[in-house]
């Protein structure tokens, strides 16, 4: 049996972790876990900040068409992040007293030229 082959969007996908890694690297923040899976979903990236504990979802898109890659984070995407970050506070009870945050990484375009914009507490925990 021979391994999926991955397809364009997933191999943009994984550029942007990689570049988005990097990029909240550069800027200091320390990492944790990347791609931790839970039975609510998958969060690609989680750092620390200083103290506080980071959930990044990042987002690539070839192009803005349907809002871009930011607008497609939304409720439902959220609400699964949230549960996924529950259960990783509740596996990793070193972490639970943090403070958390979520942040978005988005990437539109490819290569060197993809723009990246990266919002901080994207949104809170109701």
């Amino acid at each position: 049996m021979t391994a999926a082959v991955p397809t364009s969007r997933q191999r943009l996908g994984a550029a942007g972790e990689v570049a988005a890694l990097k990029r909240l690297e550069a800027a200091g923040l320390k990492p944790v876990a990347r791609n931790y899976h839970s039975r609510h979903g998958e969060i690609d990236l989680i750092m620390l900040d200083g103290a506080t504990l980071v959930f990044v979802e990042v987002r690539a898109r070839g192009n803005p068409l349907g809002g871009g890659a930011l607008a497609s984070v939304g409720v439902a995407k959220q609400g699964r992040l949230l549960r996924a970050a529950a259960e990783f506070l509740a596996s990793f009870p070193a972490h639970a007293q943090r403070t958390c945050r979520f942040d978005v990484v988005g990437y539109e375009g490819h290569g060197s030229a993809a723009r990246c914009e990266w919002v901080r507490q994207a949104f809170e925990a109701h």
